[in-house]
């Protein structure tokens, strides 16, 4: 535990948030400081194949420790954290035994993680939690994900007994603003499957997903003195603010569960002459999913019909729905559930309400399901991991190796 500890610790530290209005990979400069020391620390353990490529993407090998004929899987997760929550100075504080009380993140600003309002957190009593300071996220999204692959390496390393096929490694910049797997090599990575490990609580396997796209709406009005307004002036807001009303009232985030898809609004701003919305669009069907977009071109039709053509839509796809690719190929998925069983994880087997790397890198040809890397409370300053469920995420993909090797080599 000591070692995943200061591993983790010294990634979180690292200032690695991503940028959606930059149009560069990586997004942001400062993911190159975590690329650049995983690629030190790749070599130094001793791996072969180790690359990272003018994008930031790392990859690397351990190479395989039998003769039978085993295909060669992999590991992925992302480096960068959510531009959604500051990820600057992040102070990472350990919290041993926790005793199920609330913890007080920060006294002066009255910040506290209570289990009254995060449940979750009874669940880790007697454990040792790694928490914020109530300023920034942890990065546990998905800095556990790598601590993880890393420790889970060094262990097949440390221990040849085990016996595995060829290993692939990858992390990806950008997964938080939905471009994490756009410029990653398939074919360089040569992986038959593989498993993002960016999921949340022990036991999570998920291999299905939203589909999802961006829309934005803009409003072009025109200012004229409101004494003087009367059918003259072309209120951009309040046309906005018109389109706005004529979403399904109850289909947004904090409305829906499960497999229910949802409209979300997540930045707007306006003034009389220019008027603006970005949204996200999701849903897990894929007929629902085109009905959802339809609605939009719909309700931009109806508006400038009203209001002169003054309203522009566009609406861009994002990734798709894991399940049509990795359904084929369903015994990857059985292998991780029952790499879990063996280590006495009860499988949390539940469709992902958000994306992953893996969604993408279905679709690109690498079938990948997602499980779990142990962190609650994502994107925000009441993030926290306990060190326990990463432990157990390292012995299930050390489980996973050796269960591919065991299956493969009885063939």
């Amino acid at each position: 535990m000591k070692g995943i500890i200061e591993r983790f610790i010294s990634y979180v530290k690292i200032d690695t948030q991503s940028d959606p209005n930059s149009n560069t990979t990586p997004s942001t400069e400062k993911q190159w400081d975590l690329a650049n020391k995983l690629v030190k620390e790749l070599k130094a353990m001793g791996l072969q194949e180790v690359s990272i490529d003018e994008n930031a993407y790392v990859m690397a090998t351990l190479a395989a420790n039998s003769t039978a004929d085993i295909p060669t899987i992999g590991f992925i997760s992302h480096f960068d954290t959510t531009p959604d929550f500051s990820g600057t100075n992040v102070k990472p504080r350990i919290i041993e035994n926790y005793d199920g009380s609330d913890i007080v993140l920060n006294a002066d600003k009255n910040i506290i993680l209570s289990p009254d309002y995060f449940e979750e957190l009874l669940f880790y009593k007697g454990q040792t939690l790694i928490v914020t300071d109530g300023t920034t996220l942890l990065g546990a999204d998905d800095k556990a994900g790598i601590t993880e692959i890393m420790e889970a390496i060094q262990f097949l390393i440390n221990h040849p007994e085990i016996k595995h096929g060829k290993i692939r490694i990858g992390f990806t910049p950008d997964e938080e603003i939905g471009r994490g797997a756009h410029k990653f090599d398939v074919d360089k990575f040569g992986a038959a499957w593989a498993y993002t490990v960016d999921g949340s609580r022990i036991g999570e396997l998920e291999y299905e997903n939203f589909n999802a796209a961006v829309a934005k709406v803009k409003v072009v009005g025109k200012s004229v003195h409101p004494g003087h307004a009367k059918g003259k002036m072309v209120n951009a807001t309040t046309i906005l603010n018109k389109f706005i009303s004529l979403l399904p009232e109850n289909e947004v985030p904090e409305h829906t569960s499960d497999r229910e898809g949802f409209y979300h609004i997540y930045h707007l701003k306006g003034e009389i002459e220019h008027a603006e919305l970005e949204m996200i669009i999701r849903d897990h069907d894929k007929q629902k999913f085109e009905e959802r977009k339809q609605l939009l071109n719909t309700l931009a039709g109806q508006i400038n019909e009203v209001h002169g053509h003054n309203l522009n839509l566009e609406i861009k796809d994002q990734y798709y729905n894991m399940k049509e690719k990795v359904t084929p190929v369903f015994h990857i998925v059985e292998i991780a559930k029952e790499a879990m069983e063996a280590l006495n994880i009860t499988p949390v087997i539940q469709p992902i309400r958000g994306g992953t790397d893996g969604s993408q890198l279905s679709y690109m040809g690498l079938p990948c399901p997602n499980i779990f890397a142990g962190g609650h409370n994502f994107h925000g300053k009441y993030e926290f991991i306990a060190v326990e469920s990463m432990q157990k995420a390292v012995e299930v993909i050390v489980k996973i190796c050796e269960l591919t090797a065991a299956k493969y080599s009885e063939s």
